[in-house]
């Protein structure tokens, strides 16, 4: 009896270790062959936004210096490594959220980043404040506003693209219209858009959508007719669907989903949509739920936007969303997504070409599954594909990044 007691132990951990290998092989299996960039980024350092042109690329982090102040900092890659970070700004009075992270871009050496700073003792009246580094120049404007509405309600989830003539395209959500006196009814979330010029000045602001969800992030891109946004839109009836409005001939189109997933929900899943474009060749990923499973999708368009192929399914698993988007040429896309796997959380990575067909996916990283990590950020710099996340030990968090060679995965 004794050794029988003892045989059965030796078989529940013996089959325990094997399990434990076999799962630990499937995932080596699948990882991709990165290649670690040291991160330019501080012991305590979260929210990478990584930025590409044809003449930079630029990866944007926060860093916190004891309970209060926090520093926006950035580096220049240069022949594959991040050059001594600079300090953009910094302040006591930020509003420092996990999904509402500050972006970096660049335009004809013009550089522009933003910040949420509180605007009351609200917990969200924030205001988005503009940095500006124009070209030749050696110090960052910084609090510039974005808004001149003086509300204290949220503003935010700001996407900033390289637009005509050193200038940016900025797309932003507006909370102006939710602020209610005594007695009156509070509106809906708007989506809005503008031009900044290198000097700082606004331009051309338009409303966008005038309902829209509270707290996911937007996308832009621009086509060859022009800019598009995309976004997670807001009905009457709480369908919160991927929409999008183009620029076309100078005028802004109508709101227009882009595949009725008719996700019903009363609350904001804090899960935007990412997209790229090509030409007028353009491709928009998003994270939605059908029959109440977890779902990551990806949709072609040919003609800027104005129709879309039937969408693609992406996940394989658990998804979490949290999605970037590459076009590696017209046809063919690189998705990357988190999924929850037997407890943990993975970064993942697909190619898949217009006609559905996908490459194994990959494995980039395993990470913390909570808000901590944030979004992970995927650019295409000639024939790599850099990714920059946050990898949190404790209560503690850090930037990391590295790459892989677009034609391993």
């Amino acid at each position: 009896m004794q050794l029988y007691k003892y045989l059965l132990v030796f078989i529940v951990l013996f089959t325990s270790c094997v399990e434990k290998e076999k799962k630990e092989a499937e995932t080596k299996e699948d990882m991709a062959v990165l290649t670690p960039v040291a991160s330019p980024a501080g012991a305590v350092s979260s929210l990478p936004y990584l930025f590409t042109n044809a003449d930079k690329t630029l990866l944007s982090w926060v860093e916190n210096s004891g309970d209060t102040l926090t520093r926006l900092r950035y580096s220049e890659l240069v022949d594959g490594n991040w050059q001594d970070p600079r300090e953009i700004t910094e302040g006591t009075d930020w509003f420092v959220n996990w999904a509402d992270f500050p972006v970096i871009a660049e335009n004809k050496g013009n550089m522009l980043s933003h910040v949420l700073k509180k605007s009351s003792e609200g917990t969200y009246s924030y205001d988005v404040k503009l940095n500006i580094l124009p070209e030749g120049g050696t110090d960052w404007a910084t609090n510039i506003p974005l808004h001149t509405d003086g509300t204290p309600t949220e503003h935010g989830f700001v996407t900033a693209l390289p637009y005509t003539g050193g200038s940016f395209f900025v797309t932003w959500l507006d909370g102006r219209n939710t602020a209610a006196g005594e007695g009156e009814h509070r509106g809906a979330m708007t989506i809005r858009a503008a031009e900044v010029k290198p000097d700082g000045t606004i331009e051309k602001e338009t409303v966008l959508d005038d309902s829209t969800c509270d707290c996911c992030q937007t996308t832009a891109a621009i086509t060859d007719n022009g800019p598009v946004v995309i976004y997670r839109d807001r009905s009457a009836e709480e369908v919160r669907d991927i929409s999008i409005v183009r620029r076309v001939d100078g005028e802004w189109t109508a709101p227009k989903t882009v595949f009725a997933d008719n996700w019903q929900i009363k609350g904001c899943p804090v899960n935007g949509p990412k997209a790229a474009a090509l030409g007028n060749n353009l491709v928009v990923a998003w994270f939605t739920v059908v029959g109440e499973k977890a779902r990551v999708k990806l949709a072609f368009s040919e003609d800027g936007g104005a129709s879309f192929d039937a969408p693609i399914r992406i996940d394989e698993a658990k998804a979490m969303g949290r999605v970037d988007v590459l076009l590696l040429d017209k046809e063919t896309a690189l998705v990357s997504w988190m999924e929850s796997k037997d407890g943990r959380a993975l970064i993942k990575a697909v190619r898949v070409d217009r006609s559905g067909k996908k490459q194994a996916a990959a494995v980039i990283a395993e990470m913390d599954p909570s808000r901590s990590s944030g979004f992970p950020q995927m650019e295409l710099v000639d024939d790599k594909v850099y990714f920059a996340w946050t990898d949190v030990s404790g209560e503690n968090s850090t930037v990391k990044t590295a790459y892989v060679f677009a034609n391993r995965l």
